[in-house]
C-alpha cells in the first residue's frame, strides 16, 4: 500500500520600493489563484485609521515585537525607517505544511534573510517604470511629508540596485493588469526557467 505524499507548499517572496504597486498586485494574485495565501507581517508602526488589524499588518509594541524576536516566532526583521517589521514564522510553516503557495511582501533585507532559511524561495522583484514614475506615485499617496517621500526615494534606489544580485525575477509595473498577469505566471510557472 503507498503512502500519501504530503506536499509542500511554495514560498514566494516579493519586494519592492513603497509606491510600486506590490501590495496592489499581491492582493490580486491571491484573490485570482485561490490556493495562494499571503502572510500578514508584523510591525510596530502606528495603525492607519483606513486600516484593520490583521488584514495589511499585525501592530504590535515595541514590547511585543521584542518578544517575538526573543522567542524565535519571526522568520526574519528589519528596521525601516525607525519602525520594526518582521515575518510570523508560524502562519508561514503552517500554510506550506498545508501545500499553499505563501508570498512574503517584504523588504529587500527581509527577502535576503528569508532566502538564508529557505533558499528554494523564489524572489520577485517589482519594479517602477521609472524614478520619475515612482516619485509621481509616492507623492500621489499624500500619506507623508516631502522629507519622508525623498527618503523612500533614496532608499528605492538602494533596493533596485540589490534587486539585480538577490532576485529571480523582475517585474516592471508599468501596466498593473500586465505585472499581475506576470506575477501570476511566475508562480503558475515555479518548476521553469528562472528569467
Amino acid at each position: 500500500m503507498a503512502e500519501a505524499v504530503s506536499k509542500k507548499g511554495k514560498l514566494i517572496v516579493i519586494s519592492g520600493p513603497s509606491g510600486v504597486g506590490k501590495g496592489t498586485i499581491c492582493a490580486e494574485v491571491c484573490r485570482r489563484l485561490p490556493s495562494v495565501y499571503i502572510n500578514v507581517s508584523a510591525t510596530t508602526r502606528p495603525k492607519a485609521a483606513s486600516e484593520v488589524n490583521g488584514r495589511e499588518y499585525w501592530f504590535v509594541s515595541a514590547a511585543e515585537f521584542e518578544g517575538l524576536k526573543k522567542d524565535g516566532k519571526l522568520l526574519e526583521y528589519a528596521e525601516v525607517f525607525g519602525n520594526m517589521y518582521g515575518t510570523p514564522r508560524e502562519g508561514v510553516d503552517r500554510a506550506l505544511s498545508e501545500g499553499k503557495t505563501v508570498i512574503l511582501e517584504i523588504d529587500v533585507q527581509g527577502g535576503r534573510s528569508v532566502k538564508s532559511v529557505y533558499p528554494e524561495a523564489v524572489s520577485i522583484f517589482i519594479l517602477p517604470p521609472d524614478t520619475k514614475e515612482l516619485e509621481r506615485r509616492l507623492e500621489g499617496r499624500g500619506r507623508e511629508t516631502i522629507e519622508a517621500a525623498q527618503r523612500r526615494l533614496q532608499k528605492a534606489g538602494k533596493e533596485m540596485g540589490e534587486a539585480e544580485k538577490f532576485y529571480d525575477y523582475k517585474v516592471v509595473n508599468d501596466n498593473l493588469e500586465k505585472a499581475i498577469q506576470r506575477v501570476i505566471g511566475i508562480i503558475s510557472n515555479i518548476d521553469g526557467e528562472k528569467r
